[in-house]
């Protein structure tokens, strides 16, 4: 039976009644305890920030534009409970001295391409690229699906260093020559900027190499300090000007079929971020790989098929078979070499080996055939 004037009273615990008034307000203080006893843990969740560092350019096509994606990617995803900063080529450190910085928790991620620390450990070199080697779908397929990603954390594991795989140029250019190659003897003596294992094969070929930061190949080409320079591909390379200061534009680059980019984080710092955080990370990376290639593959096209309009004194070339023959060569020599000096070299050349041969047999009968068909179906 209720009481009178029912609906200004509750029955509260324990039999009593309570008048409406007062029971709005204890509920009221119970929702505010419940509601804070939720929002205390958000609240109290710490916010970071991490400084990225790159040998890029500030803005750079293709790289210092895609670094900049990730680490808005990173910070948006993460609420900003993850901020990363983004530094240039030499703002907090000078390019070659990423992994340096990262290591020394200067700065807590970078992004930049394995090979410029070849002195560390000379299996990073592999990580980049190897000449005559994986086209850029072939070396994500190796690193995420195969065993390339344990491997490079090996290689990485004594500097405290955790690598992502963060997006790929695609084909490379073989650089910017003052003249044209047309055998091996054009080789000797040649002055060339050019990273990598590229640069140890042109080495054994009579080249004199040598490796400048992204922002000085330019102006070494353009001063006569370096007879020919590399870099990356159509796009970069028109963006930076090297059309200026060489004419001869060979294509395609022996040494980088598919070279990668990396994001690489100081371990410790990884290790220390919560489960989400460490996902936003890796998942960022991946993104950022497919982003990057797509960047590179649409510009590459676009800017190539208006170069010979808008810049009608370069000559594209191609390296002469003779050439190409003693390149590879000497590249299996180069990676024998390694090899046989350091076991963990030689762990990672022998599963890119391998692999190497297996992509090559399947694309007789994929990509091969149907690039040609497309010419034949097309007319061109």
């Amino acid at each position: 039976m209720c009481p009178p004037y029912a609906g200004a009273l509750f029955l509260i615990k324990g039999g009593g009644w309570m008048k409406r008034r007062d029971f709005l307000a204890a509920a009221s203080a119970g929702t505010a305890v419940a509601v804070g006893g939720l929002a205390a843990p958000a609240l109290a969740q710490e916010r970071l920030e991490w400084k990225m560092v790159t040998p890029w350019p500030k803005n750079a096509p293709g790289v210092g534009v895609n670094a900049q994606r990730f680490a808005d990617m990173v910070t948006a995803m993460s609420g900003g409970r993850l901020t990363i900063t983004l530094f240039a080529a030499g703002e907090l450190v000078p390019p070659f001295e990423v992994m340096d910085a990262i290591q020394a928790d200067t700065a807590q991620i970078g992004h930049a391409t394995s090979y410029y620390w070849q002195g560390k450990a000379p299996a990073l070199n592999l990580f980049t690229a190897i000449p005559f080697g994986l086209m850029a779908w072939e070396l994500d397929a190796w690193i995420t699906n195969g065993p390339g990603q344990a491997l490079w954390e090996e290689v990485y594991a004594p500097f405290g260093i955790q690598p992502f795989y963060a997006g790929n140029s695609g084909v490379q250019a073989g650089g910017w020559f003052n003249k044209e190659i047309n055998t091996l003897e054009d080789l000797k003596g040649l002055r060339m900027r050019i990273a990598g294992l590229g640069g140890e094969v042109m080495r054994r070929l009579g080249a004199a190499t040598v490796l400048t930061p992204p922002g000085e190949i330019m102006p070494a080409l353009m001063a006569g300090a370096v007879d020919a320079a590399e870099w990356v591909s159509p796009w970069l390379d028109i963006a930076f000007g090297l059309q200026k200061a060489a004419k001869y534009y060979y294509m395609p680059a022996f040494h980088e079929p598919g070279p990668s980019l990396e994001v690489i984080v100081n371990k410790a710092r990884y290790q220390a971020l919560p489960a989400d955080l460490k996902a936003i990370v890796r998942y960022a990376a991946q993104a950022t790989s497919a982003q990057t290639l797509a960047d590179f593959t649409y510009n590459n096209t676009l800017v190539f098929a208006d170069m010979a309009t808008k810049y009608p004194t370069i000559q594209i070339r191609t390296f002469p078979d003779e050439v190409i023959q003693e390149m590879g060569r000497q590249t299996r020599l180069v990676l024998e070499d390694m090899s046989a000096k350091d076991p963990l070299t030689a762990k990672v050349y022998e599963s890119l080996r391998t692999f190497v041969l297996q992509c090559t047999k399947y694309q007789d009968h994929a990509d091969l055939p149907a690039l040609r068909h497309r010419k034949l179906a097309l007319g061109i």
